[in-house]
């Protein structure tokens, strides 16, 4: 799913592709939130694209360009359990509450996904005040627990607001009742003690309960929450994933409220707050290098993002300065240096000689990558930390895969017109965490992925294209994750689709983009793709659906394991119609081979598709 980051200047080039880690692993973000990890409960990923505020998805804050870093999830998503909406729509009153508790939290998080008429049935305003009420009424007398199912009330009216902001058109307005009800509801659980308890128990209803402040824009009413729950972490929270969560979560509530005049007028009535998130920063700095080192780094990001506000930079600034002076660019406190210095340039960039942070971008690129390799004339490395053998074997496999995207491509091995990305840029990360705290920093992009190409405007001549990867530090022996991936998208941007990005996702192209991203990766290296096969079996989708698959509308599975899948058949089953299609994409006539896909093929190899997934499925695909 890609990202576009806000604005485009100097080196930030526009991003082409991002690769989703819903594979295998997730990575987050040094500039996006997500869940923590729990082997058992990784949630599906989705992106929100708008930085104007807006509800966060299921079990997972958005991923916004500059939002708070956020813990690495699961290495294996949890599927969603299957969830009848007719259970929501067709009740109201105390049978609706009762079908709600009576839920999981995962049917409940399917829920997210409604819309049209079953969004209305379930959300409309109606529904979500009788929830609220009970969300009240159950915290009275709330255990410390999910025992009587408060987290399933939460997560309910998380997603009526999730849904209702994406299509109001369908569940109607909310209004002054709705607000009275969430209000009284949020005051009575903060006011009972129990919400405090230390234990996962609690901590996954406190953590959804924090993320529902948000989510009603009820940010600046619950600043002292924010401030209750930042003094009261200590290394007693450490042993509870969700307790972690739920202070990591005051961060979007701080994070977003800026876009709420209650809130800023809130913080300027007592700027409190100020001086909680940097007594939480200067006191966990033992944190820094830990798997929590995202709540300092975080205290300290969301410490700098008050100086977008005028009125408390003379406040703001020396607490920074503090902080930036007890870390550095590189070493175990890089993550706290970093998040400071990329916030506080981009809100107070005029006075980062003050910070110490001016030229931020290329002070880290000097600082951190380090290593300059050639490939040959097309390829450059510039990498963190590579051995003479690593950069070796890495030019081996990039410099292979050329000559065989050719051949299955049947690209004559001429690019595209216009296009003048003759040279890629690879820029290796040591792992995953240095990743997440330097990429965003130097390049501007998200890295709630496991990677991300940048192609630029391939008809400008002087233009870059690089992508951007990491080792892969939880494997065995050495390799670069999605290193093979991410190439493909290069040549295909190349040789395969005409101009820019926004060119060529301008209709649904993502089953090709990133099933062939998968295919030719897999294919290469000569390995099998175990999940898609599985999928397979599933018959899910129809090839005809699988034509109108965007990054708006699909998960990781639909968008990777299908798209392999979809871009498998082809090859195999019509070559000749695929060439047509490939036709169409290298001259930039997305719209005939939107024609070709949805009317001349149209759903005419759907069943033979069926077929081919059922010998997939019991074999065929076992080899590359």
């Amino acid at each position: 799913m890609p990202f576009r980051p806000p604005g485009s200047a100097g080196w930030r080039s526009a991003l082409r592709r991002a690769t989703f880690l819903g594979l295998a692993l997730a990575l987050i973000s040094s500039a996006s939130p997500a869940l923590a990890e729990k082997p058992a409960e990784a949630r599906k990923f989705f992106q929100q694209q708008s930085t104007e505020h807006a509800p966060l998805p299921a079990h997972n804050p958005s991923k916004h360009f500059g939002a708070p870093q956020f813990p690495r999830p699961s290495m294996q998503a949890a599927p969603a359990e299957e969830c009848d909406p007719a259970r929501f729509t067709g009740n109201t009153g105390a049978a609706l509450v009762d079908e709600i508790k009576s839920a999981g939290t995962d049917c409940i998080n399917t829920l997210f996904s409604l819309s049209g008429a079953d969004a209305r049935g379930a959300f409309r305003e109606e529904q979500m005040i009788t929830v609220a009420n009970a969300y009240r009424d159950n915290a009275v007398d709330y255990p410390g627990d999910n025992s009587t199912s408060t987290a399933q009330l939460v997560l309910f009216l998380r997603a009526g607001y999730y849904v209702q902001y994406g299509d109001p058109g369908s569940v109607g307005e909310y209004g002054p009742e709705l607000e009275a009800a969430v209000q009284g509801a949020l005051d009575t659980f903060f006011g009972n003690a129990e919400s405090g308890t230390v234990s996962d128990e609690n901590g996954e209803v406190l953590a959804e309960s924090v993320t529902l402040i948000d989510s009603s824009a009820e940010n600046g009413r619950y600043l002292d929450v924010v401030e209750r729950l930042l003094t009261a972490y200590d290394s007693s929270y450490d042993q509870y994933w969700w307790m972690v969560n739920a202070v990591n979560n005051t961060y979007t509530v701080l994070f977003r409220g800026h876009q709420f005049p209650d809130f800023v007028d809130a913080v300027h009535a007592d700027p409190g707050v100020l001086d909680t998130l940097h007594a939480f920063a200067s006191q966990h700095l033992d944190l820094l290098g830990t798997d929590n080192s995202f709540l300092t780094a975080n205290a300290g990001r969301e410490l700098a993002r008050f100086t977008q506000d005028e009125a408390l930079r003379a406040k703001t600034r020396p607490m920074l300065t503090d902080l930036l002076g007890k870390s550095d660019l590189t070493g175990p406190t890089a993550p706290l240096w970093v998040g400071i210095a990329e916030v506080a340039n981009t809100h107070d960039g005029e006075n980062c000689a003050e910070y110490g942070t001016c030229d931020l971008p290329q002070r880290l690129v000097d600082a951190v990558l380090t290593v300059e390799h050639s490939c040959g004339p097309s390829i450059s490395i510039l990498a963190q930390q590579l051995s003479a053998d690593e950069l070796s074997a890495t030019c081996t496999s990039l410099t292979g895969q050329d000559a065989f995207f050719h051949e299955q491509v049947q690209t004559g091995g001429q690019p595209v017109a216009d296009d003048h990305n003759d040279t890629i840029e690879v820029v290796v990360f040591d792992s995953s965490d240095d990743y997440r705290t330097y990429a965003g920093a130097i390049y501007g992009i998200d890295t709630n992925n496991g990677g991300m190409y940048l192609e630029g405007d391939p008809a400008q001549p002087d233009n870059q294209a690089r992508f951007i990867a990491h080792e892969a530090e939880w494997q065995p022996s050495f390799e670069i994750w999605n290193l093979n991936h991410e190439y493909t998208h290069y040549l295909d941007g190349r040789f395969t689709m005409h101009g820019d990005f926004a060119a060529a996702t301008s209709t649904p192209t993502v089953w090709w983009i990133e099933g062939i991203g998968e295919h030719i990766s897999y294919a290469y290296r000569g390995q099998p793709y175990p999940e898609a096969v599985e999928e397979a079996g599933k018959q899910t989708y129809r090839l005809s659906e699988l034509w109108d698959t965007t990054y708006d509308n699909a998960d990781t599975t639909r968008t990777y394991r299908w798209g392999y899948l979809a871009v498998r058949y082809m090859f195999e089953r019509h070559p000749a119609e695929l060439g047509t299609v490939l036709g169409y994409y290298r001259t930039g006539d997305w719209a005939g081979a939107r024609e070709f896909l949805t009317g001349t093929i149209g759903t005419s190899y759907d069943e033979d598709w069926s077929n081919w997934l059922a010998e997939c499925a019991a074999g065929a695909c076992s080899t590359p």
